[in-house]
């Protein structure tokens, strides 16, 4: 991180705004492609699109989905897609289901003020899981956690069977 983040927002995207997180998507998948070397994902399709496996509709439709969107001085950088979905019998209040950054905006600190705004904004029991291949989302779910003033508490967890392969965060974020 290189100093505070200025000009951040964070909003709910509309269903109008469902283009252009579409489009965040594919460099989502784009980035996601590496760790998959040798199966399909991240195949794209006779159109040159990478084919998305997550209807994005039903983030408008799901009471418990919200899709957020990142603007760095109003230009897009990235995403979040919330629900309240646990990787385990444990319930939670938030889970984050997907987050992307930009790569022009990584490493300046604007990953992690997203993470703990939206965290802020939702107090309560969080999770975050990462795929075990993934090294470099593990090392910044857990500095952008264990760094946010307001956390009360947080374990982690390996899981490794047919629907999921890594660590999972599960961390309490108090009321400010």
């Amino acid at each position: 991180m290189t100093g505070p983040v200025t000009g951040l927002a964070i909003t709910v995207a509309s269903p109008a705004e469902r283009p252009a997180l579409e489009n965040l998507v594919q460099l989502y998948i784009h980035d996601f492609s590496e760790l998959h070397a040798g199966t399909s994902y991240g195949d794209v399709a006779d159109d040159g699109r990478y084919v998305v496996d997550f209807p994005l509709y039903r983030w408008w439709q799901a009471g418990d989905h919200v899709p957020m969107l990142f603007r760095v001085d109003g230009r897009l950088a990235g995403f979040a897609l919330l629900n309240a979905a646990p990787h385990g019998a444990t319930p939670v209040d938030r889970n984050i289901a997907e987050f992307f950054v930009m790569r022009k905006y990584r490493r300046s600190g604007v990953g992690t003020a997203a993470a703990q705004t939206l965290f802020s904004r939702h107090p309560g029991r969080w999770e975050a899981a990462v795929m075990r291949r993934n090294r470099g989302a593990r090392a910044f779910w857990q500095r952008a956690i264990t760094s946010h003033p307001a956390l009360t508490h947080v374990e982690t967890a390996e899981r490794s069977h047919f629907s999921w392969d890594g660590t999972i965060f599960r961390f309490d974020i108090a009321p400010a």
